[in-house]
């Protein structure tokens, strides 16, 4: 590829790496907290509240089952109210971010589910309160499950982004859409795939090895 091509795609790059840091900490922020109320208001759970629980849990997997395509579009208002704008990777980010937000709060509520019951019953026994069990046994005890959470959802984001980029959102997606595809440029979609491999590689590893060393068991 040309000189100008490789700077083109890290400047992409870039904006990928942009895109899915922000929205996966914006869907962390969110998610984290949403994960956590989905299991304490559970039936029989430490705040329960059956009603509460059904509604956030409707209203999540409502978002989840959405394919993103279709969600970019359809909030394209809200994104514009938000951002400024319904094109570029800070447009991107605000639908990347209601992506991650549900996603993160299933996958974070799989991970608290997994911990010992008996655990929680014994802080229970000795008066500790919701609060207090939430932060000392199961965010500290699920926490190898909420990293390997988290390593899924940043490459679910990156595969989100590039199909942002089939619209506009910038990104590694858009210069494969644009030189890849609309000008014939073969080798720039190959360079755009074998990058977009590796980042994957590299966050997957990075999270896997991370999630072993915070596993005691």
């Amino acid at each position: 590829m040309s000189p100008e091509m490789l700077d083109l795609l890290g400047q992409s790059l870039v904006e990928t790496l942009w895109m899915v840091g922000i929205s996966g900490l914006v869907g962390t922020l969110f998610g984290l907290p949403l994960g956590i109320l989905l299991v304490i208001t559970d039936r029989g759970a430490l705040l329960q509240n059956v009603a509460f629980n059904r509604v956030l849990g409707a209203v999540a997997n409502a978002v989840r089952s959405t394919p993103f395509i279709i969600l970019l579009v359809a909030i394209i208002p809200f994104t514009r109210w938000v951002a400024g704008t319904s094109i570029g990777t800070t447009a991107a980010i605000v639908p990347l971010s209601i992506a991650a937000t549900p996603f993160i709060a299933r996958l974070v509520e799989a991970a608290l589910r997994e911990v010992d019951r008996g655990l929680i019953e014994a802080l229970l026994a000795m008066g500790a309160t919701p609060g207090q069990i939430v932060r000392k046994v199961l965010l500290p005890e699920a926490l190898p499950g909420i990293v390997s959470a988290l390593t899924i959802t940043i490459v679910s984001l990156i595969g989100h982004s590039a199909m942002a980029g089939a619209v506009g959102g910038g990104g590694l997606g858009d210069l494969g859409i644009r030189y890849g595809y609309q000008r014939f440029l073969p080798e720039v979609m190959a360079a755009v795939v074998v990058v977009l491999i590796l980042l994957v590689q590299a966050i997957q590893s990075a999270g896997d090895r991370l999630a072993r060393r915070l596993d005691h068991r």
